[in-house]
């Protein structure tokens, strides 16, 4: 089994020990973990604050935003060891929960456990906006400063604060704050340290009384917290080796899908740039469908059903909201349409990086592939016995609207899938993507016995791929291109083989996935396009381009080259074991927002198909 997963108890620490990958410092400032239960999300970075935390959900206020500020004493919440300290962290095992270990010069060292409560309470999911944060003393006489400074308004105010006897109120507009603790609330008004001789506990939620004392209810809550999530990693369908990635990468993924809605974001975070000094800064904290596609197939590959279920739910009601009218390429957590992009003036940027940037003006564009997204999400429901709610003729009816709608624009000029902002063209992968919503369809209406429907959406589909097949294929580079009569190059094509378009032994799937690679890889790394766009030349990899093409490695039969890929990629993760949007393909530093789910998604996928069957491992 690969001992590439999670960091380790050692391999989470500061002053000169391994980073991930044993390059120090390699994934900047994204060496951040994150904690989770579906509904809130927060980032903590390696010296035990919280740098990031939306309420009241994933696409809410930053009332913690220090990751994108941070010079500024504001917006997060620190916990540091008088004199300084070395700080070991590492996940507990096949948990979201974090163990901080503080060490000082002068023997003194305590822990800090961080993690959102999650567990069954009454037959349902318990998952409050909340975090929860004990400090333990390990040896000696710890003295500790807690700060919390909220801000809210995305970082350019600081909300009302009042104090009670246990407790500090913060006055965020969006979703009033309560810190409940049993340390000493004087100290920590006026911010001066506090010893540690035996505990603390912080519960950071809503502006409601807990019921019993903060150590009580945190111990409860770490307890059924811990017990979930070892009873959920249980109970998934792992591969044999890479486990332990293959584990936090499901782990990641879950945490990102909204419990209460359905939806799943693409990242936690927002603005984080693509590149250094780029304008390319993107608001992540909203459903794409086509990436959501991606999180709950490779979710359910490992039975993780939940999670599609829920999203099943959300993505029916988008179709049926949607009736005649187009659909979306993403949507906010709630299936609202409207994410306006705006941006805002009080936070610097991460890295002084500016703009900080809200919403995002990709649901105004027409992307072409997201009615095959959508589809092959759903189509799910129709071919999994597992699932409670199985698909039906009357969802069929809603999906064939959609069928309808990718017939009909399969050679229409698009953003395509990199949404583009200046300009339109017809799309082969969105071409590929329309093709797949009809073929899907005929596979759907063959599974209910809908017979007098199959023999329409099959011919729909044969139609769609004979203009892909004359247009997209280009027969003097002797490759599939990324637009119908051009000649350059994008990742998209190495999917050719995944979507099912072409079998592994179609000679135009190597052909093409070779084009690719000559064209597109950088050092261990393969680019989107490599094209000039509307911001200039992309300057970084975006990294599940590079597990696609590890994939399509796998596909035509160069397994042992495709593993040596993989386990290349795997020491890209930063010390948690996580990965970000991009990478810089000279230097390995992780860029774009964080944790992404299509990166995490490339883990679970490329382990699933190159690992050691568990009957073949004994």
């Amino acid at each position: 089994m690969s001992t590439d997963g999670d960091a380790g108890p050692t391999a989470a620490k500061r002053g000169g020990v391994a980073q991930a990958g044993d390059v120090p410092g390699r994934a900047g400032g994204l060496d951040l973990a994150v904690i989770g239960n579906s509904r809130v999300g927060a980032l903590v970075d390696t010296e035990a604050s919280i740098v990031w935390m939306c309420v009241p959900r994933f696409d809410g206020d930053p009332v913690f935003c220090a990751l994108l500020d941070r010079n500024s004493p504001h917006g997060r919440f620190d916990i540091a060891l008088e004199g300084g300290a070395v700080v070991e962290q590492a996940y507990e095992r096949n948990s979201p929960i974090l163990r901080s270990v503080l060490r000082g010069a002068d023997g003194s060292a305590l822990e800090v456990i961080d993690f959102a409560p999650r567990y069954y309470q009454n037959e349902r999911i318990y998952s409050p906006v909340s975090i929860v944060r004990i400090l333990r003393r390990l040896s000696g006489r710890p003295r500790v400063r807690v700060r919390y400074a909220p801000r809210c308004n995305f970082g350019a105010e600081t909300p009302q604060i009042a104090y009670g006897s246990h407790h500090i109120r913060a006055q965020v507009p969006a979703y009033p704050l309560r810190l409940t603790t049993d340390a000493p609330i004087t100290m920590l008004v006026e911010g001066r340290p506090l010893l540690v001789e035996n505990s603390f506990t912080f519960i950071l939620g809503p502006d409601e009384t807990l019921s019993s004392s903060p150590r009580e209810a945190g111990r409860h809550f770490y307890e059924e917290t811990q017990r979930y999530w070892q009873r959920w990693v249980r109970n998934l369908a792992i591969p044999f080796e890479w486990q332990d990635a293959v584990i936090r990468a499901a782990i990641t993924l879950k945490l990102n899908a909204c419990d209460d809605t359905g939806g799943i974001v693409a990242a936690l975070t927002t603005s984080v740039p693509e590149a250094p000094h780029t304008p390319r800064n993107w608001d992540y904290r909203y459903c794409w469908l086509r990436d959501a596609y991606f999180v709950v197939n490779a979710l359910n590959r490992l039975g993780a059903t939940g999670s599609l279920e829920r999203y099943l739910h959300y993505i029916e009601g988008i179709v049926a909201e949607a009736g005649e009218a187009v659909l979306q390429p993403v949507y906010s957590i709630s299936g609202a349409t409207d994410l306006t992009e705006f941006a805002v003036p009080g936070l610097a940027g991460y890295r002084g990086m500016g703009p900080v940037r809200i919403g995002n003006l990709a649901w105004q564009q027409r992307q072409n592939d997201v009615y095959g997204s959508a589809i092959l999400a759903v189509s799910h429901a129709f071919f999994d016995q597992r699932l409670t709610r199985p698909g039906d003729i009357t969802l069929f009816r809603q999906l064939e609207r959609l069928g309808l709608r990718a017939y009909e624009v399969h050679a229409q000029p698009d953003a395509g899938l990199w949404e583009f902002r200046g300009r339109q063209s017809v799309h082969t992968f969105s071409a590929v993507m329309c093709w797949a919503a009809c073929d899907r369809l005929a596979r759907i209406a063959r599974q209910l016995g809908v017979e007098d429907a199959v023999a329409p959406w099959r011919a729909r589909a044969e139609e769609i791929r004979k203009v892909i097949d004359a247009r997209g294929w280009n027969a003097t580079i002797g490759a599939y291109v990324n637009d119908f009569g051009g000649n350059a190059f994008d990742a998209s094509s190495l999917l050719l083989g995944e979507l099912g378009y072409l079998t592994p032994g179609d000679p135009r799937l190597r052909a093409t996935v070779e084009a690719v690679e000559r064209q597109l890889r950088r050092g261990d790394f393969l680019l989107r396009y490599d094209r000039p766009d509307d911001f200039g030349a992309p300057e970084t990899a975006f990294l599940v381009c590079t597990f696609w093409w590890i994939q399509a490695l796998a596909l035509l039969g160069e397994r042992d080259r495709a593993r040596e890929e993989f386990e290349r990629l795997l020491r890209c993760r930063n010390r948690f074991g996580l990965l970000s949007e991009d990478i810089d393909f000279r230097s390995g530093e992780l860029w774009g927002n964080f944790p992404q789910t299509y990166s995490m998604v490339g883990i679970i996928s490329c382990a699933m198909r190159l690992s050691t069957r568990w009957d073949d491992a004994f």
